[in-house]
């Protein structure tokens, strides 16, 4: 794998980018570097595509927005979503295009916004010092349930006991002389 330098693929771009500008299939054959590279670099560079800017820039605000509505971050789509609130409704599809999405995009988002909007946060109303005294009540309670399960059983053995060799009322068999 060949790599190339910065200021070389910044060339590249701006050979590609510039408004006559050459494909990146022709640069490709023209310098020898594959054109999925090329087109790679020409994504990456962020330019943005107006009529008469067409080349690659650093400036804030002056970047391509992402190919795919899935890519944008939840501030872009809720911003999409309050512009397109104050768009005419002529003027809705081509804010679509520019923005790279479809209207039900759109309203999916502003569902998700809307919803987002009617969970209620439920404050934490309990102190550590109800915390502290819940969990001292809860171990308590572990502790009576495992003494209230020892009782059970030391009941049913005594009832077992019993059942075999007789209580301690009944008269014990002369066959044993005793």
């Amino acid at each position: 794998m060949m790599t190339y330098t910065e200021g070389f693929k910044s060339n590249m771009v701006r050979k590609m980018a510039c408004s006559n500008g050459i494909s990146a299939s022709a640069l490709a054959k023209e310098v020898g570097v594959p054109q999925s590279s090329l087109s790679r670099w020409l994504r990456n560079a962020n330019v943005v595509d107006e009529p008469g800017n067409s080349s690659p820039t650093n400036e804030p605000g002056r970047t391509m927005p992402p190919k795919r509505p899935q890519d944008k971050s939840a501030e872009e789509k809720l911003k999409i979503v309050m512009e397109a609130e104050t768009v005419a409704d002529d003027q809705l599809g081509a804010f679509l295009r520019r923005n790279g999405i479809h209207e039900a995009q759109l309203r999916e988002w502003r569902g998700m916004m809307l919803s987002g909007l009617q969970k209620p946060i439920k404050p934490s109303s309990k102190s550590s010092g109800d915390t502290r005294r819940i969990h001292e009540l809860e171990k308590e309670l572990l502790r009576k349930d495992k003494a209230l399960a020892e009782a059970a059983a030391i009941i049913i053995l005594k009832k077992k006991v019993q059942s075999i060799w007789g209580g301690e009322d009944e008269p014990t068999d002369k066959k044993n002389g005793r």
